[in-house]
């Protein structure tokens, strides 16, 4: 697997040293967790507007090496799902992932996503769980319902770029990098494939 995957795709596996404190905290989900669904928040103001900040900050910072902290505070909005059952789903799936145990993690990113469909961040995930076990069609749908939930999902964008860009759609795997690139201006390498498809598609260099 290519290294600009690992900078967009697996930003919806990889840990940060939070996520793994968060992952290593004894927990057991309850017996039935469908006996306490209950449907995601539509809209939690604070965390929209806190989120709406983020993303702000993140288009406009001055160097890759800060752009990286507000990413990580991005990430771990995205993980609120505003149900504590599917928080803990998503702890075990993120505990799983860091023990490289992926069949397990995606066993449980399919319980969360049936218990809550529409939590983008497992969907985002889950694309990239799907797209290691090459289930090209299954990412690319998670991924559509990551970026319907939150069009801002700059590494579920950038995955979009590279599967489109795999499966020979040039154009359009151009347009999806320009968009990461465009909420994320420091993502790495993703500068360079855009360059690369500009000539393919534009037939010009930039």
């Amino acid at each position: 697997m290519r290294a600009p995957l690992l900078a967009g795709l697996a930003f919806a596996a990889a840990l940060t040293a939070a996520d793994v404190a968060l992952a290593q905290e004894p927990a057991t989900p309850p017996a039935d967790p469908k006996a306490e669904r209950r449907p995601l928040r539509a809209a939690v103001p604070d965390r929209t507007k806190r989120l709406d900040g983020l993303f702000e900050a993140l288009k406009r910072s001055p160097d890759a090496q800060i752009a990286k902290v507000i990413e990580a505070r991005i990430e771990a909005a995205l993980l609120v799902s505003g149900s504590d059952t599917a928080d803990l789903l998503m702890v075990r799936a993120r505990a799983a992932v860091e023990a490289k145990d992926n069949a397990l993690a995606l066993e449980l990113l399919d319980a969360l996503i049936e218990f809550e469909p529409n939590f983008a961040e497992a969907r985002a995930r889950r694309a990239t769980l799907l797209y290691l076990k090459k289930d090209v069609s299954g990412a690319l749908a998670d991924i559509r319902v990551t970026l319907a939930r939150e069009p801002r999902h700059f590494g579920a964008l950038t995955g979009l770029g590279v599967i489109l860009q795999d499966i020979g759609d040039d154009k359009r795997a151009l347009d999806a990098l320009r968009r990461a690139i465009d909420v994320h201006p420091h993502l790495p390498g993703i500068g360079d494939i855009i360059k690369r498809l500009e000539v393919k598609v534009e037939g010009r260099d930039i």
